[in-house]
């Protein structure tokens, strides 16, 4: 009997010890997720990373000053840049917890059921239709063919609903830079590899990308590029880019994660996003 009591209690701390063990062999998978965040700089996709064969690559130029923030005062941003030429700013502001909330979890899980309104992909974009977001990403969000024409193509981009998207907005940091006597617009989009905006000018403002890559083509107002409003900015890549003669080449540059482009008033400005991009720009009207 003795020896019996022996056994049960030898064996029961046994049994104790083997369901702890395997309660935490299920939680682990969980718990790995939870130990390897999204890194800050925005180089993890944020979940936003397409798989399919589509790599576009830039051509590792950059024909824009690219300068670190704490290197440009405001008085020599305005001496400089503001009213003449744009500039690539890095560490311009810390937009960490804006883009941790950019995540394609995270903007899915707040806001999939709310309406985003999608542009054609043209010069004018005149073609609206509005859309859940969940369905946005999940039928529209793909890579973009150099077949299609612009007025063939949806982007969302823009046309926010300020009131829906006002928890978000009101996380990001925008540039501290601002010109006199104007005011702030915000406008952001997520679009997928070989997307983006044919060229076309406006007012002065600035762009950054919270994941992926975005590259930019620009030409002073008085140096109109040479483009069809209606082929995309891939296509126009494609066909135009190469045999433009030299004088007649726009700048080009390529921003990523934490990279704030500033373009000045009526510069003529084509984007074209080279992965699965989140971005957010600041109108400055």
């Amino acid at each position: 009997m003795k020896m019996k009591m022996n056994q049960a209690a030898f064996t029961r701390p046994l049994i104790l010890l083997s369901l702890c063990l395997l309660l935490r062999a299920e939680q682990r998978p969980e718990q790995r997720l939870e130990q390897r965040p999204e890194p800050e700089d925005g180089s993890g996709g944020g979940g936003w990373s397409l798989n399919s064969d589509v790599r576009l690559e830039d051509d590792s130029r950059c024909d824009v000053d690219v300068l670190d923030a704490s290197s440009l005062s405001y008085q020599q941003f305005l001496e400089r840049y503001a009213y003449s030429r744009p500039v690539v700013l890095r560490a311009l502001t810390n937009n960490t917890n804006f883009r941790l909330l950019c995540s394609k979890w995270t903007l899915l899980q707040e806001y999939g059921g709310r309406t985003v309104r999608l542009s054609t992909a043209n010069t004018y974009s005149y073609r609206k239709v509005d859309v859940s977001f969940q369905e946005y990403v999940d039928v529209f969000l793909k890579p973009q063919s150099t077949e299609v024409l612009g007025n063939d193509t949806l982007y969302f981009f823009g046309d926010n609903n300020m009131s829906e998207w006002q928890s978000l907005f009101q996380n990001y940091v925008s540039p501290p830079y601002v010109l006199p006597l104007t005011s702030a617009a915000y406008s952001f989009g997520i679009a997928g590899p070989g997307t983006g905006v044919p060229f076309h000018w406006h007012g002065p403002g600035f762009s950054e990308v919270i994941y992926g890559r975005k590259r930019w083509f620009l030409s002073p107002p008085d140096k109109e590029p040479h483009f069809h409003p209606n082929h995309t900015t891939l296509s126009w890549l494609r066909d135009i880019y190469p045999s433009l003669p030299e004088d007649e080449a726009p700048l080009d540059c390529t921003i990523g994660p934490g990279e704030v482009l500033y373009f000045p008033d009526r510069w003529w400005h084509a984007t074209l996003n080279l992965d699965t991009s989140v971005f957010i720009s600041t109108f400055l009207g």
